[in-house]
């Protein structure tokens, strides 16, 4: 009965049902897949785990009426200094905004002058109830207009702040998905079609994995309307995945087809078989990968934790499509849809690419020497994986953009005449009234605090604003974070809490530093657990594991060195490490899954060693373009103009490609040959001994 299940689309009625119901399926889900961006969250407080200090401000601050007002930081500054011009300017800015407010925009504050007389700033709150990001975004843009009309020449005004910063963001984010969807979807058409050589086949697994996507779009928009925290990034991360597993996933199934039709005149049954071998080790390497993904759920960071249920969400809908409306379009379509490179039946011709090609010299080089190969081999990566070293862990909002953004524009000019920290003040609450001019006055006893005020009183407490000396997103602010804690806790009790943006930042990367300690470890015993159950073995396990976790290393550590010295980036972002862990991890698996599973298989027959190189002929060509293709799809995410994106999409595209053509193909044959039969304990294949079981070197 499951085995019709599983087949049911290689049918000749079933496959036309499958098709159907996919078709039913994307039209009804279509409105909602045009809502998805609209659901989406970039504001960094929906980010933060519920527990954090920051996230108790913001509770405090929808008591004060304050905690969805983000402040437009307007800075004018000369070189020289601001003229008489330059100072109507300024006092005609301030009036338009007065009679004139942009949508949203309350009274600006009246200007301050810099001490050199070089600058002034002033400061217009935002009120973007609700998350509301289409008015804050309005709102800059009337100011950077009426500036850009106003300003006259040698006279620079630019928008910064919370309002600036998250503007900027917000347009990032805004076009990422069709820049995504266009790029991903181009590089995977490309990729295809000079993998099989096909003017039209490339139709059929493209137009599978765009079921998938549109599928996905439309159970996204309904996990984030109903409280799953989804924001650009995770839009993005989920698109590559969709369209990198479910190519990957196709590729393998179509490379098993090719095969069976080679051997089977007909169609209907060539699918069947290729369902029924090559469905489980895809079935084992999706469901490796949705646990893996799931486990991220339990992440402190909400931006984080989102991308679990979504990731996974999005892996499952690849895999059940590559699972069902491929293979039903792949046998409407016929042997046709590969022209020009037909795959023929001959009768009473059997092709044994087991034996044959470039991957089965490379897998007899191997078995001649195994211990010398799988030692040098291990031991190149691990001096990659010394770069590790390098890690910083510094990258902030400031420097995460890789072109220029005014916002970034004008912190520059407001540090140059300001105390850097004035564009972005630290938000202090002190419950007890009596206590706030003791807290006043430990706070200005604090190196690197330049200014403390008080801005409002509410039932919360009194809110006062900290001006930093430091840039507020550097990390030498962040570092101040603590000590300010416990400075205002010792003079205005236990209650007394800091917040704002640089505290913000400062708990984002101590949960992401949380999140890396406590998830990898859970993420290993899952992937354990679930190869261990497809091949019946506790050693093998081990071993796949052990590979790709010295694979991710010598990536990581190679990644870094690269982003320091050859892209000169300013740093890494915290949660660099955690994302590309589970994905390298998780899809480094999927190949060795895909390995190991024919090795097994012609292991019962030929025995390992035979096996081994007998597995890595007939699955080496497929699995190194589906490596390529993940690889390339992941490397899109270096069109975004962020750096974290940026060096998610290197690392993860440098390490599949390195587990690809290194480990999965040199490292773990050769440590394979070496355990030889070993290598299944405890089944009883690993007691097996056959006449085959240690072939002769080629001579």
């Amino acid at each position: 009965m499951l085995s019709r299940i599983a087949t049911f689309a290689s049918e000749r009625i079933g496959k036309f049902v499958v098709l159907g119901v996919w078709i039913a399926l994307v039209v009804a889900l279509g409105p909602a897949a045009g809502q998805f961006e609209s659901a989406q969250k970039n504001e960094a407080s929906s980010f933060l785990p519920g527990d954090a200090e920051s996230t108790k401000v913001l509770d405090a601050l929808e008591e004060f009426g304050s905690a969805d007002v983000a402040d437009a930081v307007i800075v004018f500054a000369r070189d020289g200094g601001l003229t008489p011009a330059d100072r109507a300017t300024i006092a005609g800015v301030r009036t338009g905004l007065i009679e004139d407010p942009p949508v949203a925009t309350g009274a600006p504050s009246p200007p301050v002058f810099s001490d050199d007389g070089a600058a002034a700033i002033i400061t217009a709150p935002v009120d973007v109830a609700d998350g509301e990001s289409d008015l804050l975004l309005d709102a800059v843009s009337d100011m950077r207009e009426r500036n850009a009309a106003a300003a006259p020449e040698g006279l620079e005004i630019a928008v910064t702040g919370g309002a600036g910063f998250s503007a900027d963001a917000i347009e990032v984010f805004e076009g990422i998905n069709s820049t995504l969807l266009f790029a991903t979807a181009g590089l995977v058409f490309i990729l295809l079609v000079l993998i099989y050589r096909s003017p039209i086949f490339w139709i059929i697994p493209l137009l599978a994995v765009a079921f998938a996507e549109l599928t996905v779009r439309g159970i996204g928009y309904a996990l984030a309307s109903n409280g799953v925290v989804v924001n650009g990034q995770t839009a993005g991360i989920l698109l590559v995945l969709v369209f990198g597993a479910g190519t990957d996933y196709a590729l393998l199934l179509v490379a098993r087809y090719r095969e069976e039709l080679r051997r089977h005149e007909d169609k209907h049954e060539a699918m069947r078989l290729a369902l029924r071998r090559a469905g489980p080790a895809i079935l084992a390497s999706g469901v490796t990968n949705i646990c893996a993904l799931l486990v991220l759920s339990l992440a402190e960071v909400n931006g984080t934790a989102g991308l679990g249920p979504v990731g996974a969400m999005g892996v499952g809908v690849a895999m059940i499509a590559m699972l069902t409306v491929l293979p039903a379009m792949l046998v409407i379509a016929g042997r046709r849809a590969f022209w020009p490179f037909i795959p023929r039946y001959q009768e009473g011709v059997v092709e044994v690419p087991e034996e044959r090609g470039a991957w089965r010299r490379l897998g007899d080089r191997i078995s001649a020497r195994p211990r010398p190969v799988w030692i040098g081999t291990l031991t190149g990566l691990v001096v990659l994986s010394f770069g590790i070293f390098g890690f910083s862990g510094g990258l902030n909002q400031q420097d995460d953009f890789r072109s220029d953004v005014e916002s970034v524009r004008g912190q520059e000019l407001v540090a140059a005449s300001f105390a850097a920290g004035a564009s972005a003040p630290t938000d202090v609450i002190v419950p007890d009234s009596t206590r706030v001019g003791a807290v006043t006055a430990a706070l200005e006893g604090v190196d690197g605090v330049t200014a403390v005020a008080p801005v409002e009183e509410g039932p919360a407490g009194t809110r006062l604003a900290v001006t930093l000396g430091p840039d507020p997103y550097s990390s030498e602010a962040l570092d101040l974070v603590p000590q300010l804690r416990d400075t205002v806790r010792q003079a205005g009790g236990e209650g007394t809490i800091v917040g704002g943006p640089t505290a913000t930042k400062y708990d984002l990367d101590e949960a992401a530093v949380r999140d890396l300690i406590l998830l990898p470890p859970l993420v290993l015993l899952v992937i354990l657990v679930i190869i261990a159950l497809l091949l019946r073995a506790v050693v093998a396990p081990v071993l796949l594991v052990g590979t790709v976790i010295i694979s991710f290393l010598a990536a990581l550590g190679a990644s870094v060195l690269i982003f320091d010295y050859v892209f000169g980036f300013p740093g890494e972002d915290p949660s660099l490490p955690l994302f590309g862990f589970i994905f390298l991890v998780a899809l480094g698996v999927d190949y060795n899954i895909f390995l190991m599973a024919r090795v097994r298989e012609e292991a019962q027959v030929h025995g390992t060693r035979e096996g081994m190189i007998r597995g890595l002929a007939v699955t080496g060509a497929v699995i190194t373009s589906a490596g390529i293709v993940l690889a390339g799809t992941f490397s899109v995410l270096a069109v975004l103009p962020l750096v974290t994106l940026t060096e998610i999409g290197f690392l993860v595209a440098f390490g599949v490609l390195l587990d690809t053509f290194i480990v999965r193909s040199i490292l773990l044959p050769a440590t394979v040959m070496e355990l030889d039969r070993r290598i299944w304990w405890p089944s009883a294949l690993s007691r097996r001994d056959t006449a085959s079981e240690t072939p002769a070197p080629p001579g």
